[in-house]
């Protein structure tokens, strides 16, 4: 019997299997399976985006390493459980931004909106149901059930028959051989969740797991390009600063060669924080809206902190009363962000109070559920809570910060206006989102290890630094926020930049350091690193939102049959051609592992085979960076802003001594025409010791002048 499925404008050709099972094969490599009566409410049912067709249609065909008919669903009292094959060499990852694990082959995990990590179980900011294999592809459970995915960790048992089924007389087996599946693996994927009377399951092809992650970042609409200010630096100020305080730091910016593009205000910008009000405090800030704009004409743009719990005496509380869950947060309503109508209301009132008076973006805070590893951490909505949508509290904690995000995504879009905004969590298919993930732990080791995980599953994350233990500590996680998706510095509890002073009581004081203006001087130089990446930076984001490539991803995703880097978490790729290893704490020399290749030092240009691990020393004023050969590397003159009217002086680096190309994205920067088309595309070549530089599209030059060529050899 044949029928047809339509999935997101996705014509697929759908096969029984069984009474309730379907099968579904897509031309674009992107299958479904489902059985029995999957949940009203999904993460693809808010995927924000239509699938990018083109590029889907542009990826290889790919063959799965098992056969999609041999995953089994059963649907039990408890719920349902999937079982899926798994190879006996296969290494899996994902799950979200996990913190504290890595490769998940052997785990148990259960992907949990959390606000704070419990060991390795998977407690997340991002909670992601779907893994990606190093065999070439990914699975996506399309539930937003608290769901535990046993990733080849415990084998079903065989029974004693078939396993004496070669004929042999053994009288018994062994404990171990009860537990050995036949093929001497370590078992397959089994999914557990508990509730569901039916599921769904999404697979992307590879053929290998770039493309894999790339499938699944186009059906999601593709990555995101954020506004060209958006890879420049943001700045938090202190949460009690009042109108005079911001604009002195501002200038302090300016006359010190700081480069700085975003300036975050924290909670006291609001007459109530906890819930919130969203009405500016007038006795610290008199005049909001000439603050903002003072800010812009020094090409700063502002960002405000917020949370969506709704404050009894805030201008929403009335039109969101009836339209909230049935508990509140702090005294607020939690609206019910499952329902169109309430996002509508909630992204007017902030358009027409806050948006429209010359604010760029926001810092969405406490959408991430309280730590579940305390009894006493009970302030937000228990699972147990209902909304009017028909949408539950475990459904809507998993897909919280997705929803809350899309209030302000659709007002982006209105306005033709890219931004990009700091948010506590994020879920599936959120890849179109212009939002980059942060957290309140601060555990330098593993800020490191969630940028590689992030990349698995469409999220981006970035490392905010805040106070340190000593100057070299400040220093390396300054390195690592710069070779970041976003660098933040988050002063919220600091009165003057922690570069000046890393201790929070000092800092406080106004007791500075001895050495503060040299400190000062290093965190400017790595700033301006920053700087001179952001054309590279720029195009990578482009192949993000162009051809779903996340631009900051895992060594393995790029090497998925070295095994060397199957539980690499310290080290990333940046783009097609950079990979990062930062250090932590007070190290001044780290082990490096590069891939097969030659590799090219950031710094000094000195040349490393690949295929090695290496000890590496970096500098204060260095970034631990190294350069594939075949790299054509196009580097900006430092500027103290970004702006698409401001052209870069690049400066291409050819790297090796063969012939390289490199792209440059050149756009207005800021609206969403490059959607449209309307963007140029420059195609900078290495050949023969010579360059050369090709631009195709519709604008007028002038976003990038070639000053010169310089060969690394």
């Amino acid at each position: 019997m044949r029928t047809h499925y339509v999935i997101r404008g996705m014509l697929l050709v759908c096969l029984f299997i069984n009474t309730h099972l379907l099968y579904a094969q897509s031309l674009l490599g992107i299958q479904v399976i489902s059985k029995g009566t999957p949940d009203a409410f999904t993460p693809q049912r808010f995927v924000p985006e239509q699938p990018v067709m083109a590029a889907l249609q542009q990826l290889p065909a790919a063959t799965l390493p098992f056969n999609p008919a041999d995953i089994n669903i059963r649907i039990t009292e408890r719920g349902c459980v999937v079982e899926i094959p798994l190879g006996a060499d296969e290494q899996l990852y994902g799950f979200g931004m996990q913190i504290n694990s890595f490769n998940q082959r052997g785990l148990r995990v259960r992907p949990v909106t959390n606000d704070s990590p419990l060991g390795n179980v998977g407690y997340t900011h991002a909670p992601v149901p779907m893994y990606v294999s190093n065999k070439g592809y990914a699975i996506l459970i399309n539930t937003l059930r608290y769901t535990t995915f046993y990733c080849g960790s415990n084998p079903r048992r065989r029974a004693i028959a078939a396993a004496d089924s070669a004929g042999n007389n053994t009288p018994a087996l062994s404990t171990d051989a009860l537990y050995m599946s036949k093929d001497q693996d370590k078992g397959n994927m089994i999914v557990d969740i508990p509730g569901a009377r039916g599921i769904e399951i999404y697979i992307f092809a590879g053929p290998d797991m770039k493309q894999a992650i790339q499938r699944y970042n186009l059906y999601a609409g593709g990555g995101v390009l954020p506004p060209l200010w958006g890879l420049g630096i943001k700045y938090r100020v202190k949460a009690d600063f009042n109108q005079q305080q911001v604009l002195k730091m501002a200038a302090y910016f300016r006359d010190h060669k700081i480069p700085c593009d975003v300036f975050g205000l924290e909670p006291g910008w609001q007459t109530a924080s906890y819930s919130c009000s969203y009405v500016w405090n007038t006795k610290k800030f008199p005049q909001p809206e000439q603050l903002a704009a003072d800010l812009r004409q020094q090409h700063l743009h502002v960002n405000l902190w917020e949370h969506a719990f709704v404050n009894p005496l805030s201008p929403l509380y009335k039109p969101l009363e009836q339209r909230s869950g049935d508990f509140p947060v702090w005294k607020g309503l939690v609206p019910d962000f499952a329902d169109s109508l309430t996002r509508n209301i909630f992204a007017a009132y902030h358009d027409t109070a806050i948006i429209s008076k010359g604010i760029s973006g926001f810092k969405l805070d406490e959408c991430d559920n309280s730590d579940l590893g305390s009894a006493d951490r009970t302030w937000s909505f228990p699972e147990a809570s209902t909304f009017p949508s028909g949408i539950t509290g475990e459904q809507m904690h998993q897909v919280f910060g997705n929803l809350y995000f899309r209030s302000f995504y659709q007002l982006m879009q209105q306005h033709d206006q890219r931004s990009y905004f700091d948010i506590r969590q994020l879920g599936a298919f959120a890849s179109a989102y212009p939002a980059v993930l942060y957290s309140d732990i601060y555990e330098h080791d593993d800020y490191i290890r969630m940028i590689p995980n992030s990349g698995f599953c469409g999220i981006l994350w970035s490392p905010e630094v805040r106070e340190s233990g000593s100057v070299t500590e400040l220093v390396r996680r300054t390195q690592t926020a710069v070779m970041s998706a976003q660098t933040v510095f988050n002063s919220w509890y600091l009165k003057n930049p922690p570069w000046l002073q890393y201790n929070t009581a000092r800092n406080n004081a106004d007791s500075l350091l001895p050495e503060a203006t040299q400190t000062e001087q290093t965190i400017r130089q790595l700033f301006n690193f920053r700087m001179q990446l952001v054309p590279y930076l720029y195009h990578a984001f482009f192949q993000y939102a162009h051809n779903g490539i996340p631009p900051f991803r895992a060594l393995v995703v790029d090497y998925p049959q070295d095994a060397n880097v199957y539980n690499v978490d310290n080290e990333y790729m940046i783009g097609e051609s950079l990979l990062a290893a930062p250090l932590t704490g007070t190290d001044s020399v780290r082990a490096v592992y590069l891939p097969a290749g030659d590799w090219y030092d950031f710094n000094t240009h000195r040349k490393y085979s690949g295929a090695q691990t290496y000890t590496i020393h970096c500098g204060f004023n260095q970034l631990p960076i190294f350069i594939k050969s075949g790299t054509l590397l196009p580097l900006a003159d430092p500027v103290p802003y970004l702006d698409a009217a401001q052209p870069f002086n690049i400066t291409c680096y050819a790297f090796g001594p063969g012939n390289a190309t490199a792209g440059l994205l050149e756009d207005d920067g800021e609206t969403f025409a490059y959607k449209q088309g309307k963007y140029n595309l420059i195609t900078l070549s290495w050949k023969n010791g010579h360059g050369s530089m090709q631009r195709r599209g519709p604008l007028k030059a002038g976003m990038y002048k070639i000053r010169k060529w310089v060969p690394v050899l």
